[in-house]
């Protein structure tokens, strides 16, 4: 099982073991993390589960597509270099390691 880690606002740490395929943020919502409100439950419509990606990752993960582009746009943390919803990224073995950064704010 690939790893993730979600760093929080306050600088703490949580590494889980995702299911391959599951998206990050299911993973985080299934394991009570903090701070990932998925109130449209993974349907790329609210932007409510904000992460930046750590940059070694960046490449690796990829770009966010069309829509989830124009939905950073509305994000209530202004986006980043790297911001991506987390309902978005579909863990597998490539993404082993996969570190993010929740926004401080997401709704």
């Amino acid at each position: 099982m690939p790893k993730v880690t979600y760093i929080l606002p306050d600088g703490s740490e949580t590494t889980l073991d995702a299911r391959d395929g599951d998206s990050v943020m299911e993973t985080a919502v299934k394991n009570g993390v903090r701070g990932i409100v998925a109130e449209c439950g993974g349907a790329c419509a609210c932007a409510t589960c904000h992460v930046f990606v750590a940059d070694e990752f960046a490449d690796v993960v990829g770009g966010p597509g069309e829509v989830e582009d124009d939905m950073l746009d509305g994000a209530v943390t202004d986006r980043r270099e790297h911001s991506r919803l987390s309902c978005q990224i579909k863990m597998c073995a490539d993404f082993d390691g996969l570190r993010v950064t929740i926004a401080p704010k997401q709704v």
